[in-house]
């Protein structure tokens, strides 16, 4: 099958499935890649883990942080379905460093993320990211604000969490402009597919990063316990599969590396808007797999 026969083909799939999807595979040893709408910026949702945990990993090696230093961290008493670890916690906890930076990226923790950006402001995470020559990665709030979204104030019901997904759905403009201030392009964290692929490339090959920073940020990722949405296309005895997913409203994105036994090392990002006012939806995560391994099938056998 040609190129462009399977991208319209996967294009087609992803339409038919409720999904709008910007993916883009990369074979960090040759740099050949393959794509669907990879330019196009998107709300990050909790991929800013990413180089949050970046920006604090490099603190830390550079002696601006000691991973030792216990932070005092307030209960988060969340009781809307989605968000881990502290943001649950029903009383106050004392947390190192370290243990905040495992929590913010392997469990996908916002209120650790939010302990971890009160030590280094997202200013300073883009800051960084500059300073390392990455670019279309913009970080504007912090987790707390990532959340506070019409979910949360109509509350845990079915019927309010319909009403929040069809307004994150409907109310969007053709310039990813939105009422709902988190899905604004203008205002929120945004990164297109291209951009998260180009700071997995700075992580997993020679770069500016320093090498045992990046080697830090890795095994984090390799530590991702939220696998339900590209692992299962990915993960193998014969290869590992090292990721940080994002998921807010109608929005699941993740983005990782593949590395199999024969040496080779796939970068993969899918970002994608679901038009179904549904929270739960397997087929979604399924479909998402499916296009990224297929684009990676293909890549990899060109």
């Amino acid at each position: 099958m040609s190129t462009q026969a399977l991208l319209h083909g996967l294009r087609e799939q992803l339409h038919d499935g409720g999904l709008r999807g910007c993916f883009l595979v990369r074979d960090l040893r040759s740099g050949e890649e393959l794509g669907i709408d990879p330019d196009i910026q998107l709300p990050a949702a909790s991929l800013v883990k990413v180089p949050l945990a970046l920006a604090t990993a490099e603190r830390i090696r550079r002696g601006e942080l000691d991973g030792a230093t216990p932070v005092d961290v307030p209960p988060g008493r969340t009781s809307t379905p989605g968000p881990t670890g502290l943001a649950r916690f029903r009383h106050p906890a004392r947390i190192a460093i370290d243990d905040l930076l495992y929590l913010s990226t392997c469990i996908s923790d916002g209120t650790a993320a939010d302990a971890l950006f009160a030590l280094t402001p997202t200013a300073r995470v883009d800051e960084l990211l500059r300073e390392y020559g990455l670019h279309g990665i913009t970080l504007r709030h912090t987790m707390a604000d990532l959340t506070d979204t019409p979910a949360e104030h109509l509350g845990p019901h079915d019927t309010g969490g319909r009403l929040a997904l069809s307004l994150a759905i409907d109310a969007a403009t053709d310039g990813h402009g939105h009422p709902v201030r988190q899905l604004d392009n203008a205002r929120t964290n945004t990164g297109s597919a291209r951009a998260w692929t180009d700071l997995l490339q700075a992580l997993w090959t020679p770069s500016a990063i320093h090498p045992e920073t990046a080697s830090r940020v890795r095994a984090l990722m390799a530590h991702n316990v939220l696998r339900h949405r590209l692992t299962p296309d990915f993960a193998s005895d014969a290869g590992t599969w090292s990721s940080k997913t994002g998921t807010l409203l109608n929005l699941r994105h993740e983005t990782g590396v593949v590395e199999h036994a024969d040496g080779r090392a796939f970068a993969v990002t899918a970002l994608t808007e679901s038009r179904v006012p549904a929270a739960v939806q397997p087929a979604a995560e399924a479909l998402m797999g499916h296009v990224a391994r297929t684009l990676c099938n293909h890549l990899r056998q060109r």
